[in-house]
């Protein structure tokens, strides 16, 4: 495994690459202090997962999220002191796939790197069908991008994983924490995060007011089939 860590305290860099190492004793760890060193890191390589800070010296984290999603989608961990919920909502709608607020178990970062990476790599592996219909929508997996009626869209891992779930089960409400439990495994059941995914796919779908993602309240959300 290949792990890009963008932050510039070397405490926590240490921190977190002794809890990466003794957990996957075979990875490989690239840093950077800064967002555009960062950035420049993945233009010229591969990784499995970025685990990215918020405040960086040179440019916003959410700056540097913005500029990755526009060539990668590879899987991203925020990882940062700032904990207000307005924060964590902007990093998971800007495309992050977890967020994790300072100061961290090293058992929970573990566990939601081993989730994150686990779920992108059931996507490129092909374990769940690969393309998924369902009239005018089609999930393409092999390349996380959506066809509604001719217009596409890109998606995150997450978002595509959410989404198959959903278009798996059609006219069928599933709990948020059945949901959740599926996204992101028995770690990670926040039903708050849900609702920023339910919501970032919904404005993908251009589905406002919704009629394909419904919130079935006190239950949960049902997919409907798009005419």
């Amino acid at each position: 495994m290949k792990v890009l860590i963008i932050e510039d305290s070397p405490e926590i860099v240490e921190a977190v690459a002794l809890c990466l190492q003794l957990r996957w004793p075979e990875v490989e760890i690239a840093v950077a202090a800064e967002g555009t060193r960062g950035i420049e890191i993945l233009k010229s390589s591969s990784f499995n997962i970025i685990i990215l800070d918020i405040n960086l010296p040179d440019m916003d984290g959410f700056k540097v999220l913005q500029e990755v999603r526009i060539f990668s989608d590879v899987p991203t961990i925020i990882l940062t002191v700032r904990g207000k919920e307005e924060d964590q909502a902007r990093g998971l709608e800007m495309g992050a796939d977890d967020y994790i607020v300072k100061p961290f178990k090293p058992r929970d970062l573990v566990a939601r790197v081993n989730a994150v990476t686990r779920r992108a790599t059931n996507v490129k592996t092909g374990r769940e069908k690969p393309i998924i219909v369902r009239g005018k929508l089609t999930l393409d997996l092999t390349n996380n991008e959506i066809t509604l009626r001719d217009k596409k869209s890109k998606l995150t891992p997450t978002e595509a994983k959410l989404l198959y779930i959903l278009m798996d089960n059609p006219e069928e409400t599933l709990t948020g924490e059945k949901i959740a439990y599926q996204v992101w495994g028995k770690e990670h059941t926040d039903t708050d995060e849900l609702r920023t995914y339910v919501r970032r796919l919904r404005n993908k779908l251009k589905d406002n007011p919704p009629r394909i993602i419904l919130t079935d309240y006190g239950e949960g959300y049902k997919f409907v089939t798009p005419a």
